[in-house]
């Protein structure tokens, strides 16, 4: 099968970087569709944009690199769409809990069509044609709950809950959909896969069952549900529940907490570091006492001690300071909103979010960022009496290392499109 990649210039913000170049569960975004695409494909063509589409009168299957789509769904489309033998687009109704109440909100990239939106993936038996029709797949929607709210914080009671599907399709559109990506349609899609593979399927059980007796760990500790790479270093007194994955070379110290996570190569984790539901990139450094909460952090970051993160994307290459809060609720129970795909604010769909920092930053001690701000790329923020609360977005320009005489040793390495790039020898 020929593969056609359309190329999505816009850029996410805080990021500079369009979403192809963004990692989604630790892989770039372009590299993940590749890896799941490559059972069904030969040979790809990337268009730019302007580039004449091709003729060939080949199986083809098309879509936008913006899009983010997982295993178990390109599956199901792909092989719904070659029964039908006929042109397919992929689509979501509005009745989709999953779609409205995630992928929807902030996004730029479906098209609406009646009671239907239809996403960037086409499938063409015979090469392109003017129509196709929409293919809806059944996402396999099952209600998972995160937060219990107390009455007195929100006009909410109960648990918040995510509608989490078994598999998955999502434009990248904001920096929100990434989180989404990460954690919702991954991380606890994940898990909602492995839960149903329990419930029915009785070998898988008894196999599980059989690997933690003999090594003598609980369930959730054995080697069957955490996935542990090559030249890792780990403390046994360091707790880790699956379903997780480690990549090689990884330091884990003692008193570190792990539960369905993410974690990449190369990474060091120290005492007492508290992990939940996140994505940790190759190379980050996360010392003691550092805490991640449904949070991606991007390849060679560093999240210095007693700093919590909740429901946050930081991009690579970044630093954050010693002791700062990044929170994830208004105290009053107004609607959070945040940077779409056009990059004006919107209401954000999410009762709790956290913030997002682009590539390149330097964030001093002791910040507080308020929910859904945004920190661009190449930012340093220095902690001052004037520089506490991060109340407001934060863009290059209001970057603090303008003001030193040494401001020339931060280079500017991720620039909005049409700024002069860095030249480099």
């Amino acid at each position: 099968m020929l593969k056609v990649i359309l190329n999505a210039q816009h850029p996410i913000t805080p990021f500079n970087e369009p979403a192809r170049d963004l990692r989604i569960q630790n892989t770039p975004l372009w590299l993940h569709q590749r890896n799941v695409l490559t059972p069904y494909t030969t040979r790809e063509i990337e268009l730019k944009p302007g580039q004449r589409f091709p003729q060939q009168r080949d199986e083809m299957i098309v879509y936008r690199d913006n899009i983010f789509f997982d295993e178990e769904y390109i599956n199901m489309f792909i092989n719904l769409a070659r029964k039908k033998r006929t042109p397919c687009r992929a689509a979501f109704s509005t009745e989709d809990s999953a779609f409205r109440e995630h992928a929807l909100p902030l996004s730029s990239s479906y098209t609406p069509a009646g009671g239907l939106f239809l996403a960037d993936l086409w499938y063409y038996p015979n090469g392109p044609v003017a129509d196709a029709g929409p293919l809806v797949i059944d996402l396999g929607l099952s209600e998972m709950g995160y937060y219990h709210v107390p009455t007195y914080m929100a006009d909410q009671s109960g648990d918040l809950t995510f509608q989490v599907p078994l598999r998955a399709l999502l434009a990248i559109d904001s920096w929100v959909h990434i989180f989404i990506a990460d954690v919702v349609f991954g991380l606890f899609s994940r898990g909602a896969r492995f839960e149903k593979r329990l419930r029915e399927d009785l070998a898988f059980k008894l196999r599980i069952l059989g690997k933690a007796i003999y090594e003598g760990n609980q369930i959730l500790e054995c080697s069957e549900l955490v996935k542990v790479g090559r030249n890792c270093v780990i403390d046994p007194h360091a707790i880790i529940h699956g379903p997780t994955t480690i990549g090689d070379n990884v330091t884990i110290n003692a008193g570190a907490v792990i539960e369905n996570c993410i974690i990449g190569n190369n990474v060091n984790i120290s005492q007492d570091v508290q992990l939940m539901l996140s994505v940790v990139g190759d190379g980050a450094f996360l010392p003691f006492r550092a805490a991640l909460f449904m949070t991606t952090v991007m390849e060679n970051s560093m999240i210095a001690q007693n700093t919590c993160l909740q429901m946050c994307v930081i991009g690579r290459n970044t630093f954050i300071g010693a002791g700062s809060t990044f929170t994830d609720y208004n105290l009053i129970p107004a609607p959070i909103r945040a940077l779409d795909g056009k990059g004006k604010l919107n209401i954000s769909n999410r009762p709790v979010i956290g913030s997002a920092v682009g590539h390149n930053c330097r964030l001093g001690s002791g910040m507080i960022v308020y929910p859904a701000r945004t920190i661009e790329s190449d930012v340093v923020l220095a902690a001052s009496k004037d520089r506490r609360v991060i109340d407001r977005d934060v863009r290059y320009e209001d970057s603090d290392h303008h003001k030193l005489k040494a401001a020339s040793l931060h280079q500017r390495l991720y620039p909005r499109p049409g700024e002069r790039q860095l030249e480099s020898w």
